[in-house]
């Protein structure tokens, strides 16, 4: 079954950390840049973070550089996406997709509250 499956979100104080992970099955995932959107509540979706297939990151939004950091294993075939420093408007939901293969996952809550 070709499907992306998120974890990690939950709740957090602001200057915390989370990691985030997504598993990839079903497709040749070493093949496919990954990306990690997320969409506010009440707002449009915007792009993350983009990786390329030798675990390069391709391009951060403005908005987490420096503190956010994609990442992935091509042998684990796991995309992850760490959060330093974060803020509440970091809240969001979080969704990895392969938009080469037009695949989202289900996304995970992250909320940054305290």
């Amino acid at each position: 079954q070709v499907q992306l499956v998120e974890s990690g979100g939950g709740l957090v104080q602001p200057g915390g950390s989370l990691r985030l992970s997504c598993a990839a099955s079903g497709f040749t995932f070493s093949s496919y840049a990954m990306t990690w959107y997320r969409q506010p509540p009440g707002k449009g979706r915007e792009l993350v973070a983009t990786i390329d297939t030798s675990n390069t990151p391709t391009n951060y939004a403005d908005s987490v550089k420096g503190r956010f950091t994609i990442s992935r294993d091509n042998v684990k075939n796991t995309v992850y996406l760490q959060m330093n420093s974060l803020k509440p408007e970091d809240t969001a939901v979080y969704y990895c997709s392969c938009v080469s293969r037009g695949l989202r996952g289900q996304g995970t809550q992250v909320t940054v509250s305290s």
